[in-house]
């Protein structure tokens, strides 16, 4: 796990456990997908990074932005995150706020890559099959690499499933 995201944790926890109060899970999810583009954004991150920005300033520039997309406590988690100095975490919190929101709701993302584009049967079919194996509702996301020659990799959280060619090539060099 990377230092970002041990940083992050105790603040996507925290705005996690408030949302299950308020039962605002998807509004907080948005919110924080929103910032965190925001902040993906590579001249925000340098205003940010910016020692003469002061942190009124830094708080009126975002709250310009996301008047929008945040409601009062959206607007007092993003101040709190500026005081604090942890603005540039607001990725990983949504990252580890996503993971939460799915272990709450019983699913998990899983992200699978293959040689070629999967027909919705075949999608179908692999969603059963990981389902089974995961013993959860899975969202799946496909992408497709031809450098697999053949088969899929699935990623689910830190669990990986390599049903590759090239990742039994890989196996089968190792073991000679």
């Amino acid at each position: 796990m990377s230092e970002l995201l041990t940083l992050a944790r105790p603040y996507a926890e925290a705005v996690f456990k408030r949302a299950i109060e308020k039962k605002a899970l998807p509004e907080w999810s948005d919110a924080l997908n929103f910032l965190s583009v925001v902040m993906q954004d590579k001249e925000m991150f340098a205003v940010i990074a910016n020692p003469k920005v002061t942190q009124e300033q830094l708080t009126g520039l975002l709250l310009d932005i996301c008047q929008e997309q945040l409601k009062p406590e959206g607007v007092n988690f993003v101040k709190l995150l500026i005081e604090n100095g942890r603005l540039i975490l607001a990725p990983q919190i949504a990252e580890l706020y996503e993971s939460f929101k799915a272990e709450h709701e019983g699913y998990v993302d899983v992200e699978v890559i293959s040689a070629y584009a999967l027909s919705k049967e075949e999608q179908k079919q692999l969603s059963t099959t990981l389902k089974k194996e995961l013993d959860k509702q899975v969202h799946i996301t496909t992408s497709v690499d031809k450098t697999l020659i053949g088969g899929f990799l699935a990623r689910a959280g830190d669990k990986v499933i390599d049903g590759s060619i090239k990742g039994q090539l890989q196996q089968l060099a190792k073991k000679l």
